[in-house]
């Protein structure tokens, strides 16, 4: 039985070291060697003492986190309602069809919408308040993107307050609680993990954003995605883009670390 057992793991464990391990360790290894393939240190030392990686890592955490906070405020009333409704997961599915289509097409959808014959601003006109320049702005990166990770953040608050006991809400209201006493001390704290996961789908993923930067943001939004990017397509600065990579998971653990799960104490 434990043999079986070890041959039905084997593929994962393969899997895993050939997409996730090895990665990790060539650029580890990569982020020591320089242009001229030679050993050094340099990398990161370059990366903690110029203010331009360091600004841009901020910048990174900075546009994270405006992307993880509109997406919550959005989902979780979104994700309540949606718990509430006849066909609930008929609901869910329709929000999550969107994830379906390819990012890249839904980039070209979004810049038609936002340029400047585009929809909205055809609408402005209309009005008489003429033609604005949204495209290549914060704002249209800001919503394209939250647009884009929104199911990754309703999902998971989806299902935790969905999980929560009727009875615990129905005690509340027998002890004399008001729906806002209701919402503030059982249903909202017993969703925390859902809320926990959503963050932690949508922030990370949010930090290496790329091809939103350039096609919505018109590269006036530098995030360390685009500095990778352009380390390994177009300096060829392979060790530089490897360390700046090493930064990006580091952060990526630091985040799950702090938005990890937590059990119930009692």
């Amino acid at each position: 039985m434990t043999k079986k057992i070890y041959l039905s793991a084997l593929p994962y464990c393969v899997w895993l070291f050939l997409f996730v391990l090895a990665p990790i360790a060539l650029l580890i290894y990569k982020s020591f060697f320089n242009l001229h393939n030679q050993f050094t240190l340099a990398n990161y030392a370059t990366y903690f003492t110029s203010w331009t990686y360091l600004k841009m890592s901020l910048n990174s955490v900075i546009y994270a986190a405006i992307i993880s906070l509109v997406t919550l405020f959005v989902s979780y009333p979104a994700a309540y309602f949606l718990t509430k409704l006849k066909h609930k997961q008929l609901w869910l599915m329709l929000i999550i069809l969107p994830t379906w289509i390819n990012l890249l097409l839904k980039a070209y959808a979004f810049i038609g919408i936002f340029g400047q014959d585009g929809a909205i601003n055809q609408f402005l006109s209309f009005f008489g308040i003429g033609s604005q320049q949204l495209l290549f702005t914060d704002f249209s990166f800001i919503f394209v993107a939250s647009y884009i990770e929104l199911p990754f953040m309703i999902l998971p608050i989806f299902n935790a307050i969905d999980d929560i006991d009727d009875n615990l809400i129905k005690a509340g209201y027998d002890l004399g609680a008001t729906r806002f006493q209701n919402f503030t001390r059982i249903i909202f704290p017993l969703s925390m993990n859902g809320v926990r996961s959503g963050v932690q789908a949508v922030f990370i993923p949010s930090l290496s954003l790329f091809m939103l930067t350039r096609l919505i943001g018109g590269n006036r939004v530098i995030t360390l995605g685009t500095a990778i990017e352009e380390h390994f397509l177009v300096t060829q600065n392979w060790g530089m883009g490897s360390t700046i990579g090493m930064v990006l998971i580091i952060t990526m653990f630091i985040v799950m670390f702090l938005t990890r799960k937590r059990g119930d104490r009692s």
